[in-house]
């Protein structure tokens, strides 16, 4: 077991290991540019190469998404007692409450822990997370119109060409399905280089505090997303999938965001560091109950 958790989690520290030695030693890496690559063009070909072939029912696609929206408005809700307890504003803490690292460190996770099999339920905890973020996470940031920012994201229009394909059951050309899986294939390596490259970057403050955060929102994540998913009866690798996803360190993009909102950007990049950090110690106790 330890041998088979250990080849789960060598992938995602070689991958932002690389990128955090990369930063260390001096040398540049354009974040804007790969950030803007891997969300405009990897991730919707990603989400069409993964669900498109998919061995998903849509009922089964649904619920996890269902199910992964409800568990974002349950963790918002947790965060007021959250706030209490550690004296805090809940507006600071509201996305990171919200928002996990699904994507950078989640999808790795979830692909060499359960194979392509249980790939397409990342996918789609990873999607339904990004929708939240990049549309209610942009309008608390900048009181922005949230379905102008839905409308110009390009993975809501990757969801719809990937149901159409799911429900109808109908192929992409082979020159086109070899087009995106291959440009798909940079997405999963880039996230991981990219979490690196942002943790070596941030400017990290208040360890203490960070450190208390994550051991509040751990558990209170996996317990919710268990308990959500038992309600909406995933299958067995999707409700397993869900609580590893929602469980992941808080996303990268929650200091952006409160950077842009000047939220306490310094106690925000803390909770980034420290849960990530702690990741490397609780995924694995997570992975070994969950696979």
């Amino acid at each position: 077991m330890l041998a088979e958790l250990f080849a789960v989690m060598a992938p995602v520290l070689a991958g932002a290991g690389l990128g955090f030695t990369w930063i260390r030693l001096g040398h540049p890496y354009p974040v804007d540019f790969v950030t803007r690559l891997v969300f405009n063009i990897g991730t919707p070909t990603l989400v069409i190469a993964s669900l498109s072939e998919a061995e998903i029912d849509a009922s089964s696609f649904g619920r996890t998404m269902l199910a992964t929206a409800l568990v974002i408005v349950a963790m918002a809700a947790a965060t007021v007692v959250v706030a209490r307890v550690l004296r805090r504003d809940w507006r600071v803490l509201l996305a990171p409450m919200m928002y996990p690292n699904t994507g950078n460190m989640g999808l790795p996770v979830v692909l060499y822990a359960f194979g392509s099999a249980g790939f397409v339920y990342g996918i789609t905890v990873m999607v339904t997370v990004s929708l939240f973020q990049f549309t209610l996470g942009t309008m608390l940031a900048s009181r922005g119109n949230p379905l102008k920012s839905l409308a110009k994201t390009p993975t809501v229009y990757a969801i719809l060409i990937a149901l159409s394909l799911l429900l109808t059951d109908t192929a992409l050309p082979l020159w086109l399905a070899n087009s995106v899986d291959l440009i798909s294939g940079f997405t999963v390596p880039l996230m991981l280089i990219t979490l690196g490259v942002s943790l070596a970057s941030i400017q990290v403050k208040n360890l203490k505090s960070g450190i208390g955060f994550s051991l509040l929102r751990i558990p209170v994540a996996a317990l919710l997303a268990w308990g959500i998913g038992h309600l909406l009866a995933l299958p067995p690798m999707g409700h397993s999938i869900l609580v590893l996803q929602m469980s992941m360190p808080v996303a990268v993009f929650n200091y952006l965001f409160a950077q842009k909102a000047r939220r306490e950007p310094e106690y925000v990049a803390s909770l980034v560091f420290c849960s990530t950090l702690l990741s490397l110690f609780y995924l694995p106790i997570l992975l070994a109950i969950l696979m």
